[in-house]
Order: structure tokens, then C-alpha cells, then sequence
């Protein structure tokens, strides 16, 4: 073989090992880059309620997704482990509950969670499979309300706004069936699991259930409830975090992606007056 025919057969060579080298080199780089991106991208995990809530932020998921936010919701199903959990860290915030019983709730635990920000009013209703008005209450029917205490607080005083019954002066959401001072009818009360309540509603003649636990069963609070809040009602629900995270920037990210204009519109057309977006 002479010379020329190396040359060229050497040039060759080296033509194919620095292409090869320069593949390698982009993709490493690729690669790299691809990493990184990920390792940019910020995560929070959210605990919400099954059912409609968690629809409805399956929405803000998306929004927070395309501000390079990523969000895992955890599920749960009663109002006492979603801030068991926040508390201890397993969570990074949780959106169920409204600042009264937030605040009980810290109390009663030494937990030390906090609002972040407002997302829906869920104005609560009185359903019932026997009667079609409270003014059909007969003396001793048995009304369902909530255990806990602020939502069984709340309900009483819907029952006195529908004028059933009369709270002492001044209890407000600290009320309880204790602090009945005039029972016209001789009403009776059984607190239950908030949850339990539509399951249980046809051994009771009527009751008070969360709009969260309405939907769930197949009611529509608009329709269906035979007394109802006011849409502009203070409970309103929040975001909230363990005390002292409230700042962190990444919260102002998830803000935004429930704040959304794709939120309030899938709320609006979903579940009309049902659910009152609070922002």
C-alpha cells in the first residue's frame, strides 16, 4: 500500500473518531442539560380531599405545571389527618379547611399551622329525604350536624338563622348543644362524623352536611339542600403551611396556579353556585 492510499485511509480514520467523539460530547451535553432542568423544576406535595376538591385542583395542577411548579396531590378523606400530616412534614400545605377550624384545631393539638391564602367558599346546606322545608319539622325530629366542633358550631347557627333554634348570647362559632337556650319544638341533635352524615341521612329527618361530602354523594347544594348559607358566607376555605413557610417563594407559585383564571372558570361553569370562587 503506498503512501497516498494511507493518507487518505488516516484521514478517514480521524474524520470518524472526532464525529464520533462530537456525538457523544452533544449528547452528554444534552443529557446534562435535561438533568438539570429537572433538577430546576419545584416540587410541592399538596393534601386535599377526594372527591370534588381534588378535581378542582387537578386544574391548578396543570396551570402550576407550565410555571415550571410541579404538584402531587395526597388525598384524604376526613378533616383530622390533613393537618397531622402537614405538621409533621410529610406535606408541604393543605387546602380543606376554613381559619375557624384551623385555629380549633392548633388549639386543641399545639399544632402550628397557618393561612397561606383563600380558595373557595363552600356555603354548607340542611338536606333531607323526608322533608321538602324546615317548615315541616315536627316536634322531636332528630337533626345530623357535625362533631367537630366548628362545623357543628356553624351548623347551629344556621339552625338559628332558619329560626329553629336560639344559641346563648355571644357563643358564636364556639357553640355547642349545650348553648341552646330555646328549642320551640324540642328538636333533638345528633352530632356525627362530617363524613358519615349522607350515608346516615335517611335515619335522621334532616341535617347538615359539608358541600365537600354533598357533591361526593351525588346532591347538588343548590338544588338539593333545603336551606342553605348565604354565597358570601365567612367560612371560607384556605391554602394552608406550617408557621413560618408562609413566605417561602415557592408558596407564591401555588398561589397563583389556584388564583388562576383556568380555576375560577372550571369552579364557575362546574358547579355554578355550589362552590364560590373567594379571591
Amino acid at each position: 500500500m503506498n503512501k497516498s492510499y494511507l493518507s487518505i485511509l488516516f484521514v478517514l480514520i480521524l474524520a470518524l473518531v472526532v464525529t464520533s467523539c462530537g456525538a457523544n460530547d452533544k449528547k452528554t451535553t444534552t443529557e446534562a442539560n435535561g438533568a438539570q432542568t429537572e433538577e430546576q423544576r419545584e416540587k410541592l406535595k399538596v393534601g386535599v380531599m377526594a372527591g370534588t376538591e381534588e378535581e378542582v385542583w387537578r386544574v391548578a395542577v396543570e396551570v402550576a405545571a407550565k410555571d415550571g411548579l410541579d404538584i402531587e396531590l395526597v388525598t384524604f378523606s376526613d378533616y383530622v389527618q390533613p393537618n397531622k400530616v402537614l405538621e409533621s412534614g410529610e406535606i408541604d400545605a393543605n387546602a380543606f379547611q376554613h381559619v375557624p377550624y384551623l385555629d380549633e384545631f392548633n388549639a386543641a393539638n399545639g399544632t402550628h399551622i397557618v393561612k397561606l391564602a383563600d380558595t373557595i367558599n363552600y356555603p354548607i346546606g340542611v338536606y333531607s329525604e323526608k322533608i321538602k322545608s324546615l317548615s315541616e319539622l315536627k316536634e322531636g325530629d332528630v337533626l345530623g350536624l357535625p362533631n367537630d366542633p366548628t362545623n357543628g358550631a356553624r351548623s347551629l347557627i344556621l339552625f338559628e338563622s332558619a329560626g329553629l333554634i336560639k344559641l346563648k348570647e355571644g357563643v358564636g362559632i364556639t357553640a355547642t348543644v349545650r348553648d341552646i337556650v330555646d328549642n320551640p319544638k324540642n328538636l333533638k341533635f345528633k352530632e356525627l362524623d362530617a363524613a358519615f352524615i349522607p350515608k346516615a341521612l335517611g335515619d335522621l329527618t334532616a341535617a347538615v352536611i359539608n358541600t365537600n361530602f354533598a357533591l361526593e354523594n351525588g346532591l347538588v347544594p343548590s338544588k338539593d339542600a333545603i336551606y342553605r348559607e348565604p354565597n358570601d358566607s365567612p367560612w371560607v376555605n384556605i391554602i394552608a403551611v406550617r408557621e413560618g413557610e408562609q413566605d417561602k417563594p415557592v408558596f407564591q407559585k401555588l398561589i397563583k396556579a389556584y388564583q388562576s383564571d383556568e380555576v375560577k372558570q372550571y369552579v364557575t361553569e362546574k358547579f355554578a353556585d355550589s362552590m364560590v370562587v373567594a379571591w
